[in-house]
């Protein structure tokens, strides 16, 4: 009789409280909560291309217009001045009118040199250009 009067004394004792953790888990939760700051980005809305648009074949060949940090436009691996961007670039869409335009800007240029060239490009007759920056 003694036997099953202990083994039920450790079975009473055995028994975890949980209370205790569940409470830090719901104060930490509200800590996490409260402290976490919401950040709307500023700033224009944009529609990408999903998936299917944005796949181009290999075969079409594109117009790739870089910038360089220090304003420098170059069209073709060449040194080009930024009035003659509208003229490269018409030689170029013209002799393949599938391509795309690409504009290649690091990420230190100057807003306005890009917006510049974009304009160029526009008057160009290339409504569908495209921005790709990287840090190199």
């Amino acid at each position: 009789m003694r036997r099953r009067s202990s083994r039920s004394t450790l079975e009473q004792t055995a028994d975890i409280d949980m209370t205790p953790m569940l409470d830090i888990v719901f104060i930490m939760l509200i800590f996490f909560i409260v402290t976490t700051s919401f950040v709307k980005e500023s700033g224009i809305e944009i529609n990408r291309p999903s998936a299917s648009k944005a796949s181009v074949s290999k075969q079409q060949g594109h117009i790739i217009v870089g910038i360089r940090a220090n304003g420098e436009v170059w069209i073709d691996k060449k040194l080009v001045d930024i009035r003659a961007v509208r003229t490269n670039v018409t030689r170029l869409h013209s002799e393949n009118p599938q391509g795309s335009v690409v504009i290649a800007a690091d990420k230190e240029a100057k807003t306005g040199i890009l917006v510049r060239v974009m304009d160029q490009i526009r008057l160009a007759g290339v409504n569908n250009a495209v921005i790709a920056t990287g840090d190199e």
